[in-house]
């Protein structure tokens, strides 16, 4: 076979000048050079500046200062044992014996000054030495350093949205505390049901509870709320709360009112309620996606005084024959009760325009 062609098809090397470049980029190849002698490298670079961040933030001197142990470290002081757990949670690791696969990271132990991370039993041995008052001092070194976030970031906000909930942890074998109770996911499998409470605008942990299998007291939901509104920065003006049916409770109301908390709090159908949304006046709802709306007043049984309540519902449609929204909502007679679906009523001090 006979090829027509140049016989010289090789590339040209590029000039030796400033502006002369190659014409494509090196790529990786067979004849790439490699070696496995390279040493410190590490595909946590990015621990440096949050190690860096917390130091300039005064984490140490904030821990060294708050938490109070007895227990005598050997191989790491008690900063480092805090500091190797905490940048173990920010790669992504949310268990100590997964701090094995970074135990000889170069940028790891550089930032502690140590050769190695010690082994699970021995950050078992550390946390288990603690004794339960550091949780509330963990919890205390929280809130001071987001003071000294928001200081350094220049984050003034002065309304604050929380969000109180609770979530069910699912335990396996004898656990203290593991209860049978609400676990949808694993029905019938002993749990815990911490509360916890975020806030909206900034997404960030405020504060929680860890609580057994059974449903939390009136008492335990209002000492919450108070470590909740306590726990925010100065800067914090006005606050709103939001809560399930969960909390529907008047200790909870109670502690709202008294940290001068905005609230809506989802309510429990309870035959009285439904009797008050029975004889409560619906209107047309003009600002929302609900058909009918209602707003009474009503005091729960024990409680101190009445609140205010809300209620949305959708016209029942029967058979073929369907009724506009459009018509409901310009409707001057109100629509009977019985002729409407009503969702959960809201307990609420709010005022909306």
């Amino acid at each position: 076979m006979v090829k027509r062609g140049k016989k010289h098809n090789r590339k040209r090397a590029a000039k030796q000048a400033i502006q002369a470049t190659h014409p494509e980029p090196n790529k990786i190849g067979a004849s790439t050079p490699y070696d496995f002698e390279g040493r410190n490298l590490t595909p946590y670079g990015g621990l440096l500046p949050v190690a860096t961040m917390l130091e300039k933030l005064g984490l140490q001197q904030l821990l060294e200062a708050t938490i109070t142990s007895k227990r005598v470290t050997r191989v790491m002081s008690l900063y480092k044992f805090a500091l190797g757990i905490v940048l173990g949670f920010y790669v992504g690791f949310q268990r100590l014996n997964q701090l094995r696969f970074i135990a000889r990271d170069p940028i790891l132990t550089g930032v502690l000054g140590v050769d190695a991370l010690p082994p699970q039993s021995t950050l078992w041995r550390f946390l288990a030495g603690l004794h339960l008052n550091v949780a509330g001092q963990i919890l205390k070194i929280q809130q001071a350093f987001r003071q000294r976030v928001w200081e350094a970031a220049n984050v003034k906000l002065e309304t604050a949205t929380l969000d109180t909930d609770t979530t069910v942890h699912t335990v396996y074998g004898k656990q203290m505390g593991a209860r049978k109770s609400y676990n949808p996911k694993n029905k019938g499998k002993l749990s815990y049901q911490p509360i916890l409470t975020f806030m909206a605008e900034t997404r960030e942990y405020i504060y929680g509870d860890l609580h057994n299998g059974d449903r939390h007291s009136g008492k335990e939901i209002a000492a919450h709320i108070q470590k909740v509104i306590a726990s925010l920065p100065a800067t914090v003006k006005t606050i709103y709360g939001r809560a399930d049916s969960g909390f529907y409770c008047g200790e909870a109301v109670e502690a709202y009112e008294a940290g001068h908390c905005q609230f809506i709090v989802c309510a429990r159908k309870t035959d009285r309620l439904v009797e008050e949304l029975q004889k409560a006046e619906w209107k047309p709802s003009k600002q929302t996606d609900a058909d009918e709306e209602c707003e009474f007043t009503y005091q729960p049984q024990g409680w101190a005084k009445p609140y205010r309540f809300l209620a949305l519902g959708t016209t029942k449609r029967r058979g073929r024959k369907r009724t506009t929204r459009r018509r409901i909502r310009t409707s001057r007679t109100p629509t009977k009760p019985s002729n409407i679906n009503c969702s959960t009523p809201l307990l609420t001090n709010i005022e909306f325009s």
